[in-house]
């Protein structure tokens, strides 16, 4: 049976050429970075390129990237972080979170400090609230959603966090690498990357941080990243990281003409269907993700009937894919709880075909045509 890929926000294929910069420190490359004799050196090296290399996507300085385990680590160090340098305060998160920061600041609000929801609207967009709460001394805004791939206005939340003094994050785990990401003209103060997101190794991320910002690290124990996260460097996983940044840079453009085609192709298929409703349709989105609802079928079940039929997309956010409650965002967004459950998330990658797009297509009209929904009420 053939099998399609379609749950790229997931995670994404290696690519081959990243894999080539990886094979020296994965076979031979074993200094460790910290060592001043020449196995360590090489590795320094290596980890000192790779910097140039995630910086440059996001347009920062070398010296603003932290390298972490993953966009989680990055963002429990930004909430964790500043946690230690207040008391109590309030920080204002957007309900349409990544859990990795939801759950953080949950656990804020156990220390005394109060978790502010931003205003979200139908369309799954975080607005600007009217007036920021009293103490509020962080704010948190994803770039893209994980679920929707609804953009976020996040420049205009920081303009306005930053007329109040407020430090502000952007979680850009699934915008790097799909649109271009100026962490300048943005405006924030804090960024967080994940390379497994686009064509990078899984287990290496990056936190971006503002020069003049001071931050408690999560980690400590050691010198490693300037003293801001203790632990030595996964020297191969660091190199590909910056690889896949590297050609992320270059390749864009092409990307997202590719994107442009596989989506269009695939919602104009789609809107024949009318049971099924695509989320965020009118708001400007990620090129590569498409959310659906499909009226009377769980989305679990579709999901399994589909794999069966060759083709892997998830449900939602595959961080808390092994929970049945509906999507929070889609909650959120004023989206009833029996629509919700009905969702299916399909999320492209650069290895995508035209052809996979036919296929999923013939796989999901058999399985509409076929399949007797399980209803929401039974």
């Amino acid at each position: 049976m053939r099998r399609v890929y379609f749950d790229n926000n997931a995670t994404t294929p290696l690519d081959e050429r990243v894999l080539e910069a990886m094979l020296p420190f994965l076979k031979n490359g074993h200094g460790n970075a910290s060592s001043v004799h020449q196995a360590g050196r090489r590795a320094r090296q290596a980890i000192d390129l790779a910097r140039q290399q995630v910086a440059a996507l996001v347009n920062v300085q070398p010296s603003q990237v932290i390298f972490t385990s993953g966009g989680t680590e990055a963002n429990n160090t930004i909430l964790k972080g500043l946690a230690t340098q207040f008391e109590s305060a309030t920080v204002a998160i957007s309900p349409l979170e990544h859990p990795s920061i939801l759950q953080p600041a949950t656990a804020l609000a156990a220390r005394n400090w109060d978790v502010y929801r931003l205003p979200a609207d139908s369309h799954g967009q975080t607005q600007v609230p009217e007036k920021w709460p009293d103490q509020t001394r962080l704010v948190s805004v994803m770039l893209a959603n994980n679920e929707t791939g609804v953009l976020q206005n996040v420049s205009e939340i920081a303009l306005s966090a930053r007329q109040q003094g407020i430090l502000i994050h952007t979680d850009a785990t699934q915008a790097a690498g799909k649109i271009v990401v100026d962490f300048s003209r943005l405006g924030v103060h804090f960024m967080t990357l994940s390379a497994h997101k686009f064509h990078g190794p899984q287990g290496v991320g990056a936190l971006i941080i503002n020069k003049s910002q001071e931050l408690t690290p999560l980690l400590q124990g050691g010198g490693q990243e300037k003293g801001m996260r203790a632990g030595t460097e996964n020297v191969a996983a660091i190199v590909g990281f910056g690889s896949a940044c590297d050609y992320a840079r270059q390749e864009l453009s092409a990307r997202q003409s590719h994107w442009h085609v596989l989506r269009q192709k695939l919602e104009t298929a789609l809107a024949q269907q009318d049971r099924v409703q695509t989320i965020g349709i009118n708001s400007p989105r990620l090129l590569n993700t498409i959310l659906i609802t499909i009226k009377g079928l769980r989305g679990e079940t579709s999901v399994m009937e589909l794999d069966r039929r060759g083709v892997a997309l998830s449900s939602g956010s595959a961080c808390h894919s092994e929970y049945s409650e509906p999507s929070h965002v889609l909650l959120a967004m004023g989206i009833a709880d029996e629509q919700a459950d009905t969702a299916i998330r399909i999320s492209f990658g650069q290895q995508n075909t035209v052809e996979e797009v036919q296929y999923f297509l013939a796989a999901f009209t058999e399985l509409l045509d076929n399949l007797p929904p399980l209803l929401i009420n039974n």
